[in-house]
């Protein structure tokens, strides 16, 4: 794995270096061999003890880009949460996502064989109405508290779910927003904007 590595307020010693390229070896039994990580670490990111350092990764394994950001009590305390959640960042996108594409496809497929079959009524597709000319209405609402995170969290959320898309509150901004999975295997971000063009 090629690694590009920056800091800021913080001295890349050697020592540093070399642990934290014994740190990334983890992810090089389940990475592409032609990955490459970019990892930033940042000191005095916060005045709170336990969160003074941040580190950030961002991995291009196999066309696909992986992001993960943490903070932690030392720079290497940080980049181990950011390793662990790459990790099942990984292994997850070796094996749900083909799944899900798969289910989503065949669904799709499903719905197409039943209108080349004429099952599906034209007079109710033209009325927005469902199967019998029964408009369709909303049956169950959810309502849940929305934990401010981070995208890549919002990530690792919605994969572990087995969903195509998550709705979260922004750490960063504390907006609402969606992320969701591209057909390409890479993640989108939509941030609503209301009225004045500000974040709700």
């Amino acid at each position: 794995m090629r690694t590009n590595l920056t800091a800021r307020n913080l001295e890349l010693t050697d020592r540093l270096r070399a642990d934290i390229d014994r740190k990334l070896k983890r992810l090089d039994r389940i990475a592409h061999v032609e990955s490459e990580a970019s990892v930033e670490l940042i000191a005095k990111a916060s005045h709170a003890s336990e969160a003074a350092h941040v580190a950030k990764v961002t991995l291009v394994n196999n066309g696909h880009v992986l992001h993960s950001t943490s903070a932690g009590a030392t720079p290497i305390a940080a980049l181990d949460i950011v390793l662990d959640r790459l990790e099942r960042q990984l292994v997850r996108a070796k094996e749900k996502p083909r799944s899900v594409r798969e289910r989503h496809s065949a669904e799709v497929a499903s719905v197409l064989q039943r209108e080349a079959l004429g099952t599906l009524e034209r007079g109710a597709q033209r009325a927005g109405a469902g199967p019998g000319g029964v408009r369709p209405s909303v049956v169950k609402i959810k309502r849940f508290d929305m934990s401010p995170m981070f995208e890549e969290d919002a990530i690792v959320e919605m994969e572990e779910l087995g969903h195509a898309f998550f709705v979260f509150r922004n750490a960063e901004s504390n907006a609402v927003a969606v992320v969701y999975r591209r057909r390409d295997g890479d993640y989108g971000l939509i941030e609503p904007v209301i009225g004045d063009g500000g974040p709700r």
